[in-house]
């Protein structure tokens, strides 16, 4: 009796069959909705993406058209981009009429006394010279021609100096050197670095040492004092 009443019970309060089957089907249904949704969101995100990268494409192209605007066709010469051998002009040249030229950047004047410290006691602001304005720019368009951008020009002609390897190294080689240094070397501190003294000073308490040829066992030889060829009698072949 209390195996069939815990398994009624089970069944019916605890484990209950057709509530966990109507539980997996709602999960089910719940995940295919969230799939749904994360694939619109991939595929929004694509396109946003790829929208971005045309803008960008076509930001870039106009800034190449206003740069290379000189490169527009003229009444007289037809540019690069419009080929009398076409039908029609290129896609470029279109471009190229509707974009306006690059204009050049005009150079901030910088106050001579915005970076100066001033210690005057009497003086609270920076002293007020009469500066002229400059002229302004001549009202003439700018020429047609394969001319580079200013500010490329500039930064070329104020880049550093590099000099080459024959006018940084110097001329004397390196071997050279060193043997100058180690000359100088030697002559400022030689191996014999005592003083001169008097001979009657320097001397008067050294001991003599004799000669290693008069002192010694084995003596100077007689070679050109006594004789000059030595004789032996006993190894006389005949008399004389």
């Amino acid at each position: 009796i209390q195996k069939r009443w815990r398994g009624y019970y089970v069944r019916k309060y605890i484990h209950n069959y057709y509530a966990l089957k109507k539980y997996l089907e709602a999960i089910s249904v719940n995940n295919e909705i969230v799939r749904n949704e994360l694939q619109e969101y991939a595929e929004m995100k694509e396109k946003e993406e790829k929208r971005k990268e045309l803008e960008k494409k076509e930001k870039e192209k106009k800034y190449e058209a206003r740069k290379m605007h000189y490169l527009l066709s003229t009444e007289q010469i037809a540019g690069i981009y419009n080929s009398p051998f076409r039908k029609k002009p290129d896609p470029m040249e279109l471009l190229l009429r509707e974009s306006k030229p690059l204009s050049h950047r005009k150079q901030q004047i910088r106050n001579p006394f915005a970076s100066e410290l001033y210690d005057w006691p009497t003086c609270k602001k920076p002293p007020t010279f009469s500066m002229e304005q400059p002229l302004p720019p001549v009202g003439r368009q700018k020429p047609q021609g394969p001319f580079r951008d200013t500010a490329e020009v500039l930064q070329q002609r104020y880049k550093p100096l590099e000099p080459t390897l024959r006018v940084a190294a110097s001329i004397n080689s390196p071997l050279k050197k060193a043997r100058e240094e180690m000359k100088r070397e030697e002559w400022r501190s030689p191996i014999h670095d005592n003083e001169f003294q008097l001979f009657t000073s320097c001397c008067k308490n050294e001991k003599y040492d004799p000669s290693i040829h008069t002192s010694g066992k084995y003596v100077q030889e007689t070679y050109g004092i006594k004789h000059f060829r030595e004789v032996q009698p006993k190894k006389w072949i005949a008399g004389k």
